[in-house]
């Protein structure tokens, strides 16, 4: 049992036990305790139930803290159970709900995480209904329920309690804005909140970009990542996806060689996008370049980017290479198989793809 191994002092749990229903004792005795310091290694919901019900023995449930760290691990991690998450949040008395800013934005976050986003607005719904006031870290996410389930009307709905809050200048809610309208397809409104901030960053610049190429505006999101003052390498990758998704090929590898004249250390990410254009152009030295790159970075295991190596190398024509990479793999994906199947049916006699996908089907079986 991982709860038998705590160690709590009877004073300390005297305390916990006594408190009044709106107070909690001071941060530091609670964020130093040893129930609290297991959940961050909890790893089932089984053992955050031991966890919970020694926050019940000890009386450290009456806080508002520790319930609130409760609900953030059922809520969000991939160990929790939302519904355990909302069953710990009905059982808060309203007026401590009320108190507490971290608690709804936690539960509306963790709506946005489920099969049905969109529920994260009845969520915000009741939060109003309950004399909570939002704050900034409310938004972000309600933008994103609206942009997943390209629900425009209720994004403009909250784009208009933002401005009344006045927090549109917060640079996350900004940023989440622009994001929503440009996800929904409507880059005039993006653009015009764009147009209106101060808040131009390469966060915000980025996201109008992403916004543009979606809706295959390739030279103006182009245009606009040149106006950025300051590129990072988000914005970078966005803009050589950009060329890629839209089979421009050349001029993504042109973008990619400005990229490392500006300085800025490509990521994972990057390499992936790039080599997807190597493969389609078939520029073999820069694939190798890559591919010598991955392993002084230590990514030889990266199941993506192995899997857009043996897909740059089999479209480059290395077929030997491009096996003896699958061949290394341990936990073959379906992307890997696919790869290699489509190549060999492609440049070898049947037999070959068919023994092939024969190791594949206890894959398919396991999904």
């Amino acid at each position: 049992m991982v709860v038998s191994s705590l160690v709590t002092s009877s004073s300390t749990t005297s305390i916990f036990h006594v408190l009044p229903s709106n107070s909690d004792p001071p941060y530091k005795l609670l964020q130093n305790h040893p129930s609290l310091n297991l959940l961050s290694q909890c790893n089932s919901i089984n053992t955050f139930k031991q966890i919970h019900s020694h926050f019940i023995k000890t009386g450290l449930h009456n806080t508002l803290f520790a319930q609130s760290k409760l609900i953030q691990f059922c809520a969000l991690s991939p160990f929790g159970e939302f519904s355990y998450a909302l069953s710990l949040f009905h059982s808060i008395p309203q007026q401590q709900q009320q108190l507490n800013h971290f608690i709804w934005n936690t539960i509306i976050r963790g709506h946005y995480l489920t099969l049905s986003p969109i529920s994260s607005l009845e969520a915000y719904t009741r939060m109003l209904e309950s004399g909570v006031v939002p704050n900034s870290y409310t938004f972000p996410f309600l933008f994103k329920s609206c942009a997943k389930t390209k629900a425009t009307h209720e994004g403009k709905q909250l784009h208009a309690h933002v401005l009344k809050l006045r927090l549109h200048s917060d640079a996350h809610v900004h940023t989440s804005i622009i994001t929503m309208y440009a996800r929904v397809g409507e880059l005039d409104d993006a653009r015009l909140v764009f147009d209106k901030s101060t808040l131009r960053d390469a966060v915000s610049f980025t996201a109008l970009i992403t916004g543009y190429i979606s809706m295959g505006y390739v030279d103006d999101a182009r245009q606009l990542f040149d106006e950025i003052p300051t590129k990072d390498v988000v914005s970078w990758n966005a803009m050589v996806a950009g060329y890629v998704q839209s089979s421009r090929f050349e001029e993504a590898l042109a973008c990619f060689k400005e990229m490392q004249k500006a300085n800025v250390p490509p990521n994972q990410s990057t390499m992936v996008t790039v080599l997807s254009a190597c493969g389609h152009l078939g520029e073999l030295e820069l694939g190798n370049w890559i591919s010598s790159w991955v392993r002084d970075h230590g990514l030889g295991s990266n199941i993506q980017i192995t899997n857009a190596l043996i897909d740059m190398y089999s479209k480059c024509g290395e077929v030997e290479k491009a096996r003896q990479l699958f061949d290394g793999v341990k936990d073959r994906d379906v992307i890997s198989w696919n790869t290699m199947i489509s190549v060999f049916f492609q440049l070898v006699p049947a037999l070959e793809p068919l023994n092939l996908a024969s190791g594949f089907m206890p894959i398919l079986i396991k999904t």
